[in-house]
Parts: structure tokens; C-alpha cells; sequence
């Protein structure tokens, strides 16, 4: 197997393009106590930035009825529960994947 070189440089080169601004600002906080106002600023982001992407897909208007839109508001609204309730990322999107494969199965 024959490695093109320009290949290989442009993929290391997006990798560093991707981790640096993940890995800096990691590096530089944790030396660093932060306020616990901000900590508790900073606990909002997760459900944010999930409300934002999940916001603008379950709230669309088109014209004309469509059953996939309504089964994907069901389960948006079904996962919206479960998030009020655990208040935890990860059992929301588990759960929110199983609730959008379900109903889409039963319709």
C-alpha cells in the first residue's frame, strides 16, 4: 500500500486544526479555580447547546400534514421529560434515540 505524503500531512495538519481548541482551554482552566458562579454558568451549556440542536429540527413549519414530523415532536417532547427529570445528558439522548426509533417503528 502506497501512503501519499500530502494526504497524510493534510489529515495530521485537520487533526491538529480540531484538537488544539479543545485541548488549550482544558489545559489553561484546569490549573485554574474557577468561580462557583461560573461553574454553575458552565453546567447550563450541555443542555443548551442540545436544546439549539434539537430546537430548530422539532419546531418547522411546512405546509401540509406529515406524520413523521408529529412522531418526531412526540418524541422530542417525550425526551424533554426525561431531561427535566434526570437532568442528565446521557440518559437523554440514550433515551430520546429509543423513543424517535420506537414510534417510527409502530407507525
Amino acid at each position: 500500500m502506497e501512503i501519499r505524503w500530502d494526504i497524510f500531512v493534510l489529515i495530521a495538519a485537520c487533526s491538529l486544526v480540531t484538537a488544539l481548541p479543545r485541548v488549550i482551554p482544558l489545559v489553561l482552566l484546569s490549573r485554574i479555580d474557577l468561580p462557583e458562579p461560573l461553574l454553575r454558568w458552565l453546567g447550563h451549556i450541555p443542555i443548551a447547546v442540545m436544546a439549539a440542536l434539537v430546537g430548530q429540527e422539532l419546531i418547522h413549519a411546512e405546509a401540509g400534514f406529515s406524520l413523521h414530523e408529529h412522531l418526531d415532536l412526540a418524541a422530542g417532547v417525550l425526551t424533554f421529560i426525561v431531561a427535566f427529570k434526570t437532568r442528565n445528558l446521557l440518559w437523554t439522548v440514550i433515551l430520546g434515540c429509543l423513543f424517535a426509533m420506537v414510534l417510527r417503528l409502530l407507525a
